[in-house]
């Protein structure tokens, strides 16, 4: 499935049909699928952007509850999304959004890296998520400074689902949704 099926076709998919559906959208994650496949069937939507709200808001939940459990299957969730500048991305749309941060020099490439793990241990268990939208690498880094600098874990939880939800709606109009 290399485009989205119209929206209206989503309660008719089965199964691992709607879940393609979540990773087209989203990043490959069981716990995604897990979530929200069923959303997919039990719902009528009229847009992708309505359906991406309501996992946003799915994913919103699960970062104001108070069960670790709830924040660990959060966690993997945004976790799903790969290292900014990684070389080896499954995902073809984030290899196609990352591809101008793979074109600056090994000093940017090293420099990213870092960032990428003073991320991780400032944030254990996620992953800096960020719409790239043509940004560049300087301006990408900056963004990645200022929320490792402010070290605010639910802020940052927010902040990672506000830009999944960007991620997947532009990749819904990039994927001819209907």
């Amino acid at each position: 499935m290399a485009t989205l099926p119209p929206i209206t076709e989503l309660p008719t998919l089965d199964t691992e049909e709607r879940a393609q559906v979540l990773d087209l959208l989203f990043e490959p994650c069981q716990q995604l699928h897990t979530l929200s496949v069923n959303l997919l069937r039990e719902n009528t939507y009229y847009s992708y952007d309505e359906l991406i709200e309501a996992v946003g808001k799915q994913l919103t939940d699960l970062s104001e509850s108070n069960l670790e459990s709830d924040n660990k299957w959060l966690e993997a969730i945004l976790s799903a999304h790969p290292r900014l500048g990684e070389k080896k991305v499954e995902s073809e749309q984030s290899r196609k959004e990352q591809a101008q941060l793979n074109q600056g020099g090994e000093g940017e490439t090293a420099m990213l890296a870092e960032m990428n793990r003073k991320y991780e241990e400032t944030f254990p268990g996620l992953r800096y998520v960020v719409f790239v939208d043509g940004r560049s690498r300087p301006v990408i880094m900056a963004d990645m400074q200022k929320r490792i600098e402010r070290g605010d874990l639910k802020q940052e939880k927010r902040d990672a689902i506000t830009a999944m939800c960007e991620i997947a709606s532009d990749r819904a109009k990039k994927l001819g949704a209907s």
